[in-house]
């Protein structure tokens, strides 16, 4: 563990849930953002975690979480979303731009995802007033720009439908004027779908759409 002024650098999810724990259990504002749902918290949370979890969506606790669309190409994914936000009152909202990993609570302090190295990922833990200040300036920017789960979703759903199918003909190599012809589509409208689906995806191919889709174990 490194430690700077008001700023702690931790060393995998472990130590972080050692650290933070407790804070979860009191917090009573608390704002995420992810790219997805395989987060450390879900990944790698202890038993202890867990309740202090429960014990923060019974209580009355503002909880805001911001996603990128790639998390309702899985209709799993996206079942867990609504369940997340209808019985815990989470307010949820998805996000086309790039965003980090992070957590925000009461506004007091930060927890920012680092890059894996050597297998483990670093987290940086801020309470230095203008850093935070400054962190949560961002994400209330990237909230009030976001959309609406239900909204998005409804805009989403036929693409979830056909994303398995799309991934596996661009998978294969099958040219549009054939992929489009198997699923019943217009060329035009082919094309506009797959390009839904990397945008979806958060990716500029098509190659590198599938390594996005395997990696999120859509295909």
């Amino acid at each position: 563990m490194q430690t700077g002024e008001a700023v702690t650098i931790v060393q995998g999810e472990a130590e972080l849930l050692a650290r933070t724990t407790h804070l979860f259990a009191t917090a009573t504002d608390v704002a995420c953002a992810a790219n997805d749902l395989v987060t450390w918290a879900g990944a790698h949370g202890s038993a202890e975690f867990t309740a202090a979890l429960r014990a923060q969506s019974e209580n009355d606790v503002r909880i805001r979480k911001v996603y990128r669309p790639n998390v309702l190409l899985d209709p799993v994914s996206a079942r867990g979303l609504a369940k997340a936000r209808d019985r815990h009152g989470a307010q949820i909202r998805i996000t086309t731009e790039e965003i980090n990993e992070t957590i925000i609570l009461d506004r007091r302090l930060v927890i920012l995802a680092g890059d894996l190295s050597a297998g483990r990922r670093s987290y940086s833990v801020i309470t230095q007033r203008e850093a935070v200040q400054g962190v949560t300036s961002l994400f209330e920017a990237a909230w009030r720009s976001a959309t609406d789960l239900a909204v998005f979703d409804a805009r989403i759903a036929e693409i979830r439908e056909l994303a398995p199918r799309v991934l596996d003909l661009l998978g294969q190599g099958v040219k549009d004027e054939t992929a489009a012809r198997m699923l019943g589509l217009g060329v035009r409208t082919y094309r506009r779908r797959v390009a839904e689906l990397m945008d979806a995806l958060g990716a500029e191919s098509r190659f590198q759409a599938g390594v996005r889709a395997r990696e999120l174990g859509l295909v």
